[in-house]
């Protein structure tokens, strides 16, 4: 299968979902306020504590991550935040078990989306193409290994998945660890890999796709695209894997995580070939209309924005007291 488009040839700015969120959170919340806190993302001291704001950390990263794991085992360092602020319950919790942080300390306000488009609804007999654009050490392999067992002729996958979504050092460094992965998607006839696109365009395309999947084998602390997927109305078939239950709540389909790739491989394949079967049924449209509303009314950066409003104007006036 000939790749659509290869990775651009441009320098690139990493625009992961942590960069994107920090974006969102600069359009959504008064530059004012935001002026008063010192906002760190994920690796603490990144950006240097400040003795004269309100010092936020914004963890995104999982616990066991080797450029934060250190600092939060050593407990000497907890104080020295006044607020952390994690993405997801699932995330806050690992970190509450993991090295005890001071809990008093401690908020949930989860990441959000804005300027999704609704899907049309799939009927009967259309072809069904199915999106992948997480990075490709998160499950892409499973997922290749699936789509080699599914035989419906309607079912195509397309596949955004780079690291060059983390800037072009990363991607230098990193992205030959992958390119047998691209290979082989690139030899399937029912893959086609397109490589990295912005977050812009997968978000002006995503009306053009009737299923997302994604077999995760690394453990998000929330998923974004998961999220995107479901606000569009888009069938999406995950796993149970870190904080993929609470993102999706009850709307996508869910297979167990597996040890096993392999069996996990030939459980996503059934599941995308029965929900193929599905997708034309009032029943499944009428959830998928609940679930697009769901993410929007709940997810939507309107909302967070203000939450992380009242959060920052609480915060403030705690410290100046």
């Amino acid at each position: 299968m000939k790749i659509k488009n290869r990775d651009e040839l441009r320098p690139q700015s990493p625009r992961g979902g942590t960069e994107l969120q920090l974006e969102y959170l600069k359009r959504n919340v008064d530059f004012k306020l935001l002026e008063e806190v010192q906002i760190c993302t994920s690796v603490p001291e990144r950006v240097p504590l400040h003795k004269d704001k309100v010092n936020i950390l914004w963890q995104k990263n999982s616990w066991d991550q080797p450029n934060l794991n250190p600092w939060f085992s050593d407990k000497s360092n907890h104080n020295k935040y006044d607020w952390y602020v994690f993405n997801s319950h699932w995330n806050y919790e690992q970190f509450r078990k993991k090295f005890d942080i001071p809990t008093h300390r401690c908020v949930v306000i989860k990441n959000g989306i804005s300027g999704i488009q609704r899907a049309p609804a799939y009927k009967k007999g259309q072809a069904i193409k199915i999106i992948h654009h997480n990075t490709p050490w998160r499950g892409l392999s499973v997922l290749l290994g699936a789509m080699q067992l599914v035989k419906n002729p309607l079912i195509t996958l397309d596949v955004y998945s780079s690291t060059r979504v983390y800037g072009e050092h990363f991607f230098n460094e990193t992205d030959k660890d992958y390119e047998q992965l691209y290979l082989q998607a690139t030899k399937l006839p029912n893959v086609n890999y397109i490589g990295y696109q912005p977050n812009e365009h997968i978000k002006d395309n995503l009306e053009q796709y009737q299923m997302y999947v994604y077999p995760s084998i690394f453990e998000e602390t929330f998923c974004i695209s998961l999220l995107e997927c479901m606000a569009a109305g888009i069938f999406c078939i995950v796993n149970d894997f870190g904080a993929l239950y609470e993102t999706g709540a009850e709307f996508p389909l869910y297979v167990p995580y597996e040890n096993d790739h392999r069996v996990m491989a030939q459980k996503f394949a059934f599941a995308i070939e029965q929900a193929a079967n599905k997708l034309h049924e009032n029943e499944v449209l009428n959830h998928l209309e609940s679930q697009s509303h769901y993410a929007n009314i709940y997810y939507g950066w309107g909302k967070i924005g203000t939450t992380w409003t009242k959060f920052l104007e609480g915060a403030i006036s705690a410290k100046a007291q």
